[in-house]
């Protein structure tokens, strides 16, 4: 979608979009279930990149921006917000500046995430708990493990063994559903980078002091943005904002369309695509120029002909592996606690399989019909393989009911209605054949007119502006003439967008 405007605004190229969904945005979509909104995995707004940020301000403005007095740090300048801030004009299609708030429950209690020095923390974990992790910290800062191959070694590297295995070893194993040693530390490195002990108590001491207003909290690492942007009715709200504009400018979308099969000129370049209705069943090829991809990339090495696909890529690309999810929307008449104003608390109790629950009527008051009402969305990590995601919508959902009754996030005779929201390969995963990675990408770049973008689509675990600032790249070549794609590539691993300020 991002591609599609971009090629619309800066080219003369008219972009066909053939999506296989309902509805546009992929794992960025809002589902609506009578009014109440469910945000699939959760979408902060948040990004470093002021094109980005930029671009999101074009389609929803920041609410109440017109008029106002108030100075804030956004893009390392002082903008006052309605003059250089666009004005919204619809008081509904804006996005709101929203607190972040996230904790972990673990040993039956709640701890802030990320962790915080505070009293509260520090009664929590016990002393001898604490002086374990201050221990093994300091131990593993001036003994770290080399070579640092897998997973399990960059936390224990990063926060020492014994706060690796109190927050992060089951979560991260619930997560992918493999041990963190048979991850490869490069995961951590994308997703963590240099957050550590030393991040977090330099973050405390200084949010004594100072709290950054900044819109971009440039100088603040991600995993410890305190505020973020999101729009009123959830993420899929800005991109059926784009998708309206796309189909204004003259772009097509096509919805509940699988594509079948991709076609080359047995050379460098693919010529059409396949692509069949799905309620129909009506095929149609599709001829074009430029090809963008955000399909899973085992999918579209298989659907592949014309195109010299050796048996190397064939296997690489084949063996790839996924995680699925899924997610139980769960609407009650009332919360069991008032003191929850979190947008998502991880679950760390081994009891518990559930990974996270979402608290959507926190991340804004239009994702829930009845203000009075608690709308969570309790997330599980699995494979549609597994027992757990065959059994039926009904027995999930019961499960999951069943799950926050027990750690008392809710009461189950306060439920009024749930939800089960199936997503397949929600996640690429790092394990499999990932290590051997290279030589698809190799093949991808080889075809000319070919644009693997976005977090499937490169197999890559980006977050949505990481996504984005792909397809703009993809793009920038375009209209600069560029065949070479590493600045696709780049993103999310080059030293100009990094976690670190």
């Amino acid at each position: 979608m991002t591609a599609a405007y971009e090629l619309l605004t800066r080219t003369d190229i008219i972009p066909v979009l053939i999506e296989q969904d309902s509805q546009v945005g992929g794992l960025s979509k809002t589902i609506n279930v009578d009014g109440n909104r469910i945000d699939i995995g959760g979408h902060r707004f948040f990004s470093k990149s002021q094109r980005v940020v930029d671009w999101w301000f074009r389609f929803l403005p920041l609410e109440n921006s017109a008029g106002k007095n108030l100075s804030i740090r956004y893009q390392n300048k002082t903008a006052e917000i309605g003059t250089s801030l666009p004005a919204a004009t619809d008081k509904d299609a804006v996005m709101l500046l929203r607190p972040r708030k996230s904790r972990i429950f673990h040993a039956n209690q709640f701890f802030d995430y990320p962790l915080q020095l505070t009293g509260k923390t520090l009664r929590g974990l016990g002393i001898t708990k604490v002086i374990k992790i201050a221990f093994s910290y300091g131990k593993r800062r001036l003994f770290p493990l080399r070579p640092e191959i897998n997973l399990e070694q960059f936390f224990k590297n990063q926060f020492g063994e014994e706060l690796y295995y109190t927050f992060f070893k089951d979560y991260t194993e619930k997560v992918w559903g493999v041990p963190c040693d048979q991850l490869p530390a490069d995961w951590g490195r994308q997703r963590v980078k240099s957050l550590d002990v030393a991040g977090v108590v330099k973050h405390a001491l200084r949010s004594v002091f100072f709290r950054d207003k900044d819109i971009r909290q440039a100088k603040t690492k991600t995993s410890l943005i305190e505020q973020f942007l999101y729009p009123m009715y959830g993420p899929g709200q800005m991109w059926e904002t784009v998708a309206k504009s796309v189909r204004d400018m003259g772009g097509e979308i096509l919805l509940n369309t699988s594509i079948t099969k991709i076609s080359g000129d047995g050379d460098r370049n693919i010529t059409s695509v396949t692509a069949t209705d799905r309620h129909t069943g009506l095929t149609t090829v599709y001829r074009g120029d430029l090809f963008f991809s955000s399909m899973p990339v085992r999918e579209l090495v298989e659907k592949i002909q014309g195109l010299r696909v050796t048996d190397k890529v064939a296997s690489v690309a084949r063996s790839l592996e996924y995680r699925d999810f899924l997610i139980v929307g769960i609407l009650c008449q009332r919360a069991r606690r008032n003191d929850i104003t979190d947008n998502w608390i991880y679950i760390q109790e081994k009891d518990i399989q559930a990974g996270r629950v979402q608290f959507f009527h926190n991340w804004s008051p239009g994702m829930v019909q009845d203000p009075d009402t608690c709308w969570i969305g309790v997330e599980y990590f699995c494979n549609e393989t597994d027992s757990f995601w065959q059994q039926s919508d009904d027995g999930i959902a019961e499960f999951a009911v069943d799950e926050m009754d027990r750690i008392q996030l809710i009461e189950r005779d306060a439920v009024l209605k749930t939800k089960v929201i199936r997503v397949k390969k929600a996640y690429p995963s790092y394990f499999g054949s990932y290590k051997e990675f290279g030589v698809v990408q190799a093949f991808l770049s080889e075809v000319e007119n070919l644009y693997p973008v976005g977090r499937n689509g490169m197999h890559r675990y980006n977050n949505t502006d990481h996504s984005m600032l792909t397809a703009m790249a993809a793009v920038d070549a375009i209209v600069e003439g560029r065949k070479d794609k590493s600045s696709v590539w780049a993103v999310n691993t080059d030293d100009s967008y990094s976690e670190e300020a």
